[in-house]
């Protein structure tokens, strides 16, 4: 039988304060690793009129319930007994209208409103139709995630009303690195705002900040079997394609940031408050609709393991961390 002393009682009080500290600095808000079809909880918004999540004339689409193994891809780096679940993202792929629209779509769950500091963090795969570097046909897309969100669509066209960070698969784009923030336009690397520096290329792929970062992944064998012909190659360095990566976007205050694997990408000082939902979404970059065959399989974004964690104030962490820190020099002085 163990006894409890007033030791033991004090070593329980500390290990109850610290883990408490650890709680409170990762309180999560919202999670969704799409395991589980949660279709009715999503908002779907594309910029064709007509179109639905299940993909109509305008190519644009979200299947929140995608088994991406059958596109031979591996389980996401944070799912849990490697399932293959997640959001897969289109647009711009198929249809018989709309062609002259520079197409886009975009998610956000239902009901959700996030206050205060906040972290969205969740794994991105990058998929184009090959053969790669280059890709085919409408193979240059942007993946984009962002916070400050409402209830319309968050493309490029016809705009961005909060703060909206992208990437290209392929680097097919003189922008493949970007930062929106309430605009359409993509924010000048002349602000300050990119990691890769000031320089005009500081939102290519080619930078070097980018290339040291990404060398360049190789379509998945499973890919290249069921499109022998087209989906081979290694994607260009300074780009993040045919592979998982994991993104976090951090609201503090006024301040937004998006780094990629641990790596700062991007800060936005100033951010549009607009409200506070998340969102992902899917965009083209030139007007048209691909004529590559090959694009309806292998053309899309991945999104899985979604979630939103509050970020405590400063004040609170410092009283919590001195609290820990206390019971801990106590705790050695016995």
């Amino acid at each position: 039988m163990n006894t409890v002393t007033p030791k033991n009682l004090k070593l329980l009080s500390s290990g109850l304060l610290i883990s408490a500290l650890a709680c409170t600095a990762s309180a999560s808000l919202f999670s969704d690793n799409f395991d589980v079809d949660n279709t009715a909880g999503w908002q779907f918004n594309s910029n064709m009129a007509g179109d639905t999540a299940s993909q109509a004339d305008g190519g644009s689409a979200a299947d929140f319930f995608f088994d991406y193994s059958t596109v031979g891809i591996s389980s996401a780096p944070n799912s849990i007994g490697g399932t293959t679940r997640g959001l897969r993202m289109q647009t711009a792929i198929t249809g018989t209208v709309g062609a002259a629209l520079q197409h886009g779509m975009s998610v956000s769950p239902i009901g959700q409103s996030f206050s205060g500091d906040y972290v969205l963090k969740f794994d991105a795969w990058l998929n184009y139709n090959g053969p790669a570097p280059a890709g085919g046909n409408g193979s240059t897309h942007l993946t984009t995630a962002g916070l400050g969100f409402g209830t319309g669509i968050q493309s490029p066209v016809p705009g961005i009303t909060g703060t909206v960070f992208g990437t290209t698969g392929d680097g097919g784009t003189s922008a493949d690195w970007r930062a929106y923030n309430g605009s359409s336009s993509t924010i000048a690397p002349a602000t300050g705002t990119y990691a890769a520096g000031t320089q005009a290329s500081a939102t290519n792929n080619s930078d070097p900040y980018y290339m040291g970062l990404f060398p360049g992944s190789t379509i998945p064998g499973a890919q290249s079997a069921l499109a022998p012909a087209t989906q081979i190659g290694t994607a260009a360095a300074g780009t993040t394609a045919f592979s998982w990566r994991t993104w976090e976007i951090t609201r503090s205050g006024t301040t937004v940031s998006w780094s990629v694997d641990g790596n700062l990408i991007a800060t936005v000082s100033g951010a549009v408050s607009g409200t506070n939902n998340i969102i992902f979404g899917q965009s083209d970059i030139n007007n048209g609709l691909s004529t590559d065959p090959n694009s309806l399989l292998f053309q899309f974004g991945l999104i899985d393991n979604v979630s939103v964690e509050a970020v405590p104030e400063p004040a609170t962490m410092t009283v919590l961390a001195g609290a820990a820190a206390l019971a801990a020099l106590k705790r050695r002085k016995k």
